[in-house]
């Protein structure tokens, strides 16, 4: 059975996408079954894994308001072990039309329940809202991960995404947990990017990743490749940072399997 994860901010360009992406890949090369699904109309991930958009005929539009067999649009990306269910600009309408169909909250939890025994982890890009697609995100997963980026008003916000988490735990997924807040966009060289980190790691202290993921410009670029920065540079540094939130989430999770790929980390 996977772990479901949503990977959430209503803030935007604090590095979502860039860590769905990026530790689906790393978790993949870690050896894990590993499904990408790109809740997000913008379709960042999708295209970011080397997909044009303009060429999806299915996404998780279809499966969320047409019922589609998630089995049968799941595309497998280059990296081994890691497939992906795209998204549409499509994904734009879909809260419209789920609002009144039953069990709105419910519908992403009851599309990944056909293809959950399929992976390890399932890792969910959500769009940077807190509207209905994140809210089926969140009942839908085990846990919620948290980028933060080290820049100023980094903690603004963070108050309404944490009401929500509380409000889907009370309500919708008493089990949803705090996967962890991963603090982005580091600068060493920046006094604010340090005085971020303090701020973060007092407020959330144990919550908050060991692994800090700094600025990298091969991490900016990848994307416009359409590769994971793994395949792109693997001795960025953005490519051993998010190496190594790899492997810190896997011992979280005490699901830790070691490979030829973690001698890059050491």
């Amino acid at each position: 059975m996977a772990k479901i994860i949503a990977v959430a901010n209503q803030k935007g360009g604090v590095g979502k996408t860039t860590t769905a992406i990026n530790l689906s890949a790393s978790l993949a090369v870690l050896e894990s079954r590993v499904l990408l699904i790109d809740a997000d109309p913008q379709a960042n991930a999708t295209s970011g894994m080397g997909f044009d958009i303009r060429t999806i005929k299915t996404s998780i539009y279809e499966c969320l308001i047409d019922d589609v067999d998630p089995n049968s649009i799941i595309i497998n990306t280059e990296v081994e072990r890691l497939d992906i269910i795209p998204s549409h600009i499509d994904l734009v309408g879909a809260e419209i039309e789920m609002t009144n169909m039953p069990a709105r909250e419910q519908i992403l939890k009851s599309v990944i329940s056909r293809i959950e025994d399929r992976y390890d982890f399932i890792l969910v890009d959500c769009s940077p809202s807190l509207g209905l697609i994140t809210l089926n995100a969140l009942t839908a997963s085990d846990s919620v991960l948290i980028p933060v980026q080290c820049e100023y008003f980094a903690l603004e916000g963070l108050g309404k995404l944490l009401n929500t988490i509380k409000i889907v735990q009370s309500r919708l997924n008493t089990s949803l947990e705090i996967e962890g807040f991963l603090l982005t966009m580091y600068d060493s060289r920046l006094r604010l990017s340090n005085q971020v980190v303090e701020e973060v790691r007092k407020h959330f202290q144990q919550m908050v990743f060991e692994t800090i993921v700094q600025r990298n410009i091969k991490l900016s670029e990848a994307p416009s490749f359409g590769k994971p920065v793994l395949l792109y540079d693997v001795n960025s540094t953005g490519a051993v940072n998010y190496l190594n939130l790899a492997r810190e989430l896997l011992q979280n999770n005490d699901k830790t399997k070691m490979s030829d790929a973690e001698k890059i980390i050491e």
